[in-house]
């Protein structure tokens, strides 16, 4: 089942997408997608409707991200051997963690501000991961049971602030619109096994990154597992996994990076795909 978040910033309506592919309105079952719609009875129940007897959304609406209210966005670092040695850092021995702002939430097609006074904005194509029932100190082979589903992300960052001005990665991933998630939430179900899924992105049509999550240093299950034994996590939390080789910041002979009028395509098998063009910061917003 792939569920969604259509409409303008801030009034979004409740989606499903059905078998055919069209986008079927939900507003008279549910008021949202949130936390409460992702527990195991909650998702039952939307299964069992008929998508053919949900009203048809015509034309080509935004999307936005597919939970409302999450809490709690999380981020995994260098969980892509090959990314960890174009980054020039070690293999880590456990998840590298650190947070993503909620703040920096936003569609998958929205556009991306670039930080006033930025010269290092990348990409990142990951899996996300969509927490449906609460976990705490839960073992590696019951961690995907607590998965709602998984997501397409770019984990947009900017390279000087993450790596140059002193503290943690966070100071660098965080800035708004920098958390583009979408176009729909895939539930576990129809997934199957996320360690199998192709992904990719491209920069003005250059095929820039093209990898896939059976390259994990650390599996998803693996990563619930880690987290939950340091914080709690809760329905509508969402886990950024790492991202395979390609991004700005490793290319050959130099780096380089996102500038005004780039346009960022991505996917991953099963899940959809992106795009955003990114703009220069203003005062205006």
């Amino acid at each position: 089942m792939k569920l969604c978040r259509y409409g303008p910033t801030g009034a979004e309506k409740p989606g499903l997408i059905a078998a055919d592919g069209s986008l079927r309105d939900l507003s008279d079952v549910i008021a949202d997608i949130t936390p409460e719609t992702l527990s195991d009875e909650a998702l039952a129940r939307l299964m069992l409707l008929d998508s053919a007897l949900l009203p048809r959304v015509e034309g080509n609406p935004r999307y936005g991200a597919p939970v409302a209210g999450t809490r709690q966005f999380i981020a995994v670092g260098l969980n892509y051997a090959d990314h960890a040695a174009e980054s020039n850092l070690p293999i880590p021995g456990e998840p590298v963690v650190f947070n993503k702002w909620v703040t920096c939430i936003q569609g998958p097609n929205d556009p991306v501000v670039i930080p006033r006074g930025s010269a290092k904005t990348d990409w990142e194509v990951e899996l996300g991961v969509v927490i449906g029932t609460r976990a705490s100190y839960v073992e590696e082979a019951e961690a995907l049971r607590h998965v709602a589903g998984y997501c397409v992300i770019n984990d947009v960052s900017e390279r000087e602030w993450q790596a140059e001005r002193g503290g943690t990665w966070d100071k660098g991933k965080g800035f708004p619109t920098f958390g583009p998630i979408g176009p729909w939430l895939v539930t576990a179900d129809e997934v199957g096994d996320p360690q199998k899924l192709g992904m990719w992105l491209e920069v003005n049509g250059k095929r820039m990154q093209d990898g896939s999550s059976s390259t994990m240093i650390f599996g998803i299950a693996k990563l619930v597992s880690y987290i939950s034994s340091f914080m709690t996590l809760e329905p509508g939390d969402i886990i950024t996994t790492g991202t395979p080789p390609g991004v700005g910041l490793g290319q050959k002979p130099e780096p380089w990076y996102l500038k005004p009028g780039d346009v960022v395509r991505l996917g991953i098998e099963k899940l959809g795909e992106q795009r955003q063009e990114f703009v220069a910061w203003s005062a205006e917003g």
